[in-house]
C-alpha cells in the first residue's frame, strides 16, 4: 500500500508508465491532475494522486495495473467523472487509471441485437449508433450525453427508462475485466440465454473498480421503440401524486418513464427554465409519463394515465403525442440538477430507493427533516422503481454538519421504508458506513470476502463501498 514501497520507487513507477504509454499518457503535473482527483459530489474525501494514466488499449490497461501491483501503488479506475457518490475520487499517492481514450464502438451486430464497446464510449454515443440500425440501448442517466458506459457499469447506472427496461446490469451480456495481477477475465457469453457458471458478469457490473478494470463490455439491444407519448400531471399535495402512482401500477400499466418532481423542485426548474409547469394553477407536485408503445397501444396507456391522475385529485392533466412538446416536458425533468445548481449553494445529491407504494412517505418524510435542520431538501426521482434524489441545499461551510446530519437521516428514512441506500449512483467513499447497516455484519463479510479473493492486496480503489 502506499508508504510501504521503497524510496525512489514512485518516480521509478512514473519512468515506467511513461515508457509503457508515452509521455501524453501519463499525467503528473499538479493542476491538471486536480481536473480527475474527484467526481461531481465535491463533499466525499479526496486526495493527490502520484500520477493520472490515459491508456488506450487493454494491454496498457494490464501494463499500468502490474507495475502499480509492483509497487504497491493503488489505482483508482474512472470514467468521465459523472459520478455522484465519491466512488472515483483520488487518494494521496494512487494512479488514477482514466479510461476516456478507450472509446471505441467496436461492433453492432444488427443482426443478434449485440454491441461491443470499449468503456470510454459515452452513453449517447452508442444510443446514436443503435439508431442507425433501429436498435436501441436503454440505460438512460440523467449525464447520458457526457457519461462513460464504463462508468455506467462500474455503478450499475440507471435513469429515466428503468421503470421499463431496467438499469445497466439488464443489458450486460458479457464483460472483459483486468484482475488485480493483470491477467485478462472474459465473463458472459453472445448468446441470449448461458447458464454455464457463476454469473460473473453481474458480479463486477456495480463493483465501483474494486474488484477489477472493465476495460470492453458486450451489450444487449432492443428494437428502437415508438417515438413517446408525453403525460403531465400537477398534484396539489404529495399523497395524491404517491397515490396515482400506486394505482398506476395497480392497473398494471408499465409506461417508459415515469418521473416525479416535488413542489419545491418544480419551483426551481421553473425559475431556471424561466417557464410554468403548472405550480401556479394549484399543482405543486408534477408527474411526468411517457409511453413508447406507439399507435393505439399508446394511445391507450395515456387515457388511462389521464384517468387514473385525474381520479387521484390533479389539478391539471396534459398529454400529447407531439414529439417537440414532450422533448419540451422532458427538458424540465433533465433541467433538476442544473436548476439545482444555478442556486448557487452547496448540495448533497441523496439516492434512496424505496417499495413505489413508499414514494409520498419518503417525500413527506423529507419535508420534516428539512424543517428540523432548518435546511431545504428538494426531492424528484423515478416514480416508477421508487429510486429518488432527495437534495439537501445548503449555503455555508458551517452548515456542512447539518446538512450531513440530514443526508443521513433521509437514507435512514428509506431504510425504515424498506428502501435502499442506493437505487444508482452507488456507494463510493460517501455512504459505506449506511452499506453496512443494509447488509448487516454476515453480507458485510461476505461481499469483503470476495473482494479480498480477487485483490487481497487492496489494489483496486481502496476505500471506496467499505473500509
Amino acid at each position: 500500500m502506499v508508504g510501504t514501497f521503497p524510496a525512489g520507487t514512485a518516480a521509478g513507477l512514473v519512468d515506467l508508465l511513461t515508457a509503457r504509454l508515452g509521455s501524453s499518457g501519463v499525467l503528473t503535473d499538479p493542476d491538471v491532475m486536480a481536473n480527475y482527483s474527484r467526481d461531481r459530489l465535491p463533499l466525499a474525501p479526496s486526495g493527490t494522486p502520484l500520477a493520472v494514466a490515459l491508456p488506450s488499449s487493454t494491454e496498457e490497461v494490464q501494463a499500468v495495473v502490474r507495475a502499480c501491483a509492483d509497487a504497491g501503488v493503488p489505482v483508482v479506475p474512472r470514467g468521465a467523472g459523472s459520478g455522484l457518490c465519491g466512488g472515483a475520487n483520488a487518494l494521496d499517492g494512487c494512479v488514477v487509471l482514466v479510461l476516456t481514450r478507450m472509446n471505441r464502438i467496436v461492433e453492432v451486430d444488427a443482426a443478434n441485437r449485440v454491441a461491443v464497446v470499449e468503456p470510454g464510449v459515452i452513453n449517447a454515443d452508442l444510443r446514436e449508433a443503435a439508431t442507425a440500425h433501429d436498435l436501441f440501448y436503454p440505460p438512460d442517466p440523467a449525464s447520458y450525453d457526457f457519461c462513460t458506459l464504463g462508468g455506467n457499469l462500474a455503478t450499475n447506472a440507471g435513469g429515466l427508462c428503468c421503470v421499463k427496461y431496467g438499469v445497466t446490469t439488464d443489458s450486460v451480456l458479457g464483460l472483459d475485466v483486468v484482475l488485480a495481477d493483470g491477467s485478462l477475465l472474459q465473463t458472459g457469453r453472445r448468446t441470449v440465454k448461458g447458464v454455464a457458471g457463476y454469473d460473473l458478469t453481474k458480479l463486477f457490473v456495480g463493483s465501483e473498480g474494486t474488484l477489477g478494470v472493465i476495460t470492453r463490455a458486450t451489450l444487449a439491444l432492443r428494437p428502437l421503440p415508438q417515438v413517446p407519448g408525453t403525460l403531465v400531471a400537477s398534484f396539489p399535495d404529495t399523497a395524491d401524486a404517491g397515490a396515482a402512482v400506486t394505482r398506476i401500477v395497480g392497473e398494471g400499466l408499465v409506461p417508459s418513464l415515469m418521473e416525479i418532481m416535488d413542489a419545491t423542485t418544480v419551483r426551481t426548474v421553473e425559475r431556471y427554465l424561466g417557464t410554468d409547469l403548472g405550480s401556479g394553477d394549484g399543482g405543486g407536485t408534477l408527474l411526468l409519463c411517457q409511453s413508447d408503445a406507439g399507435g393505439e397501444a399508446a394511445s391507450r396507456e395515456l387515457a388511462v394515465l389521464e384517468r387514473v391522475c385525474s381520479e387521484a385529485g390533479a389539478a391539471l392533466v396534459h398529454s400529447t403525442t407531439d414529439l417537440a412538446e414532450g422533448s419540451m416536458l422532458m427538458q424540465a425533468r433533465r433541467s433538476v440538477h442544473p436548476a439545482i445548481e444555478s442556486m448557487g449553494a452547496q448540495h448533497m445529491i441523496d439516492d434512496v430507493c424505496v417499495p413505489r407504494t413508499r414514494i409520498a412517505d419518503l417525500i413527506d418524510g423529507c419535508a420534516r427533516i428539512a424543517e428540523d435542520v432548518g435546511l431545504r431538501i428538494v426531492v424528484n426521482g423515478h416514480a416508477g422503481d421508487g429510486n429518488m434524489h432527495p437534495t439537501v441545499i445548503y449555503d455555508r461551510d458551517d452548515e456542512f454538519d447539518r446538512a450531513r446530519g440530514a443526508f443521513d437521516a433521509i437514507c435512514e428514512l428509506g431504510l425504515s421504508l424498506g428502501g435502499t441506500v442506493s437505487g444508482e449512483h452507488g456507494i463510493g467513499k460517501f455512504k459505506q458506513d449506511l452499506l453496512a447497516r443494509e447488509l448487516g455484519p454476515v453480507g458485510l463479510r461476505v461481499h469483503r470476502d470476495i473482494r479480498r479473493s480477487l485483490d487481497p492486496h487492496n489494489l483496486f480503489n481502496p476505500g471506496s463501498m467499505f473500509e
